[in-house]
């Protein structure tokens, strides 16, 4: 009897130590759930503010359109940002003139990872922005206007504010900073010599007599004629100039960044400025020529040319010794798209260059 009730009494003492205990259990269970439910609560607080922060404004994936002032009214300029670094923001200047920002979409591989901010931006009667109908819009000056108040209306600075100009779009660079330099940090010129009579000089003396004589003379007849939109006269130029100074890879593997922005060239803006003969120059640029004032351009500045280019080497060599704060870039393997068919040099040499001046470090 005695035995029976001492067992009885053990099981009810370990009953009441179990239940404790479980109680106990329990009490810290519940506390957990607290404790979780009020860090969830502040994790979803602080989501939700940072998610106020980021959508005050619209996104738009860094698409900005921007009103322009011209002499013939208001017009909107297309702009993309990709990127994020406020000590480096490089804006792109395309070619043609009459091109497209798309041919850049080559930088993103190499620029991106590098903390440099891109900024495509297609100008005044290119792609995505408008087009107006009115030739005498197709001027230097009116451009350089422009591309000032696009720098204005992103907040671009001396502090952060890389301007990179190809081809064409290498002129308006040297002429925005002939006027604008206090707004820059660093100026590249990529694939543009200083003077447009040299150019055509360039084109004509040294380019033109690489052609197979009897290629050179149908050419000749063609220009002469004014006949340009003969399908003869692409055809003979894109094997004999285009695959050997424009861009040297097979015509067939172009890349489609580049064929797609060339794809897109406006006529009128090109021959307007340009003229219709890919020799040299022949439109409202034939007399443009800045070789003099370069030594007026202290901002940092690198010209890049590559061997085979359309635009003379030497000349671009000699641009970076001609202003201030200069470094020359040759891309041996590349032509007027170095930026595509000589990659391993053109990049590196670009992104060192604004390592440099970034760090304070530039020199010649």
């Amino acid at each position: 009897m005695i035995y029976v009730l001492y067992v009885s009494m053990w099981f009810e003492i370990k009953f009441l130590n179990i239940k404790l205990c479980n109680m106990k259990n329990l009490f810290f269970l519940l506390l957990a759930i607290c404790l979780a439910s009020c860090n969830n609560e502040n994790k979803t607080a602080s989501a939700t503010a940072a998610n106020d922060d980021l959508y005050k404004e619209i996104q738009t994936g860094g698409v900005k359109i921007i009103p322009i002032e011209t002499p013939r009214g208001k017009f909107n300029i297309w702009t993309k940002q990709i990127g994020n670094n406020p000590k480096i923001k490089l804006l792109l200047l395309n070619g043609g003139p009459g091109a497209t920002h798309e041919y850049f979409e080559c930088f993103e591989n190499s620029l991106l990872p590098e903390g440099v901010e891109l900024i495509y931006y297609d100008q005044l009667g290119c792609a995505l922005s408008d087009t107006p109908k009115d030739t005498s819009m197709w001027d230097l000056n009116r451009y350089v206007d422009e591309v000032e108040q696009v720098r204005d209306a992103l907040k671009l600075t001396n502090q952060n504010f890389y301007l990179l100009g190809h081809s064409w779009g290498g002129i308006l660079a040297m002429q925005y900073a002939l006027k604008y330099q206090n707004n820059l940090k660093g100026l590249i010129i990529s694939n543009m010599m200083s003077s447009c009579p040299l150019y055509g000089k360039y084109a004509q003396e040294v380019l033109a007599p690489q052609f197979d004589p009897k290629v050179l003379d149908t050419i000749r007849q063609i220009e002469a004629r004014g006949d340009f939109s003969n399908p003869k006269y692409m055809e003979l130029l894109y094997p004999n100039f285009y695959e050997k100074h424009i861009c040297r890879i097979p015509l067939a593997q172009w890349p489609e960044p580049m064929t797609r922005s060339f794809n897109k060239m406006n006529q009128s803006l090109y021959v307007t400025m340009q003229g219709p003969s890919e020799f040299g120059i022949g439109g409202n640029l034939i007399n443009w020529d800045v070789s003099k004032e370069l030594p007026k351009i202290k901002t940092p500045t690198l010209t890049i040319g590559g061997k085979h280019d359309t635009m003379d080497p030497e000349h671009m060599k000699w641009m970076s010794t001609q202003v201030q704060n200069g470094r020359f870039l040759l891309c041996p393997d590349g032509s007027h798209m170095s930026m595509y068919d000589d990659q391993k040099h053109y990049f590196p040499g670009l992104i060192q260059f604004i390592k440099d001046v970034d760090a304070g470090t530039f020199r010649k």
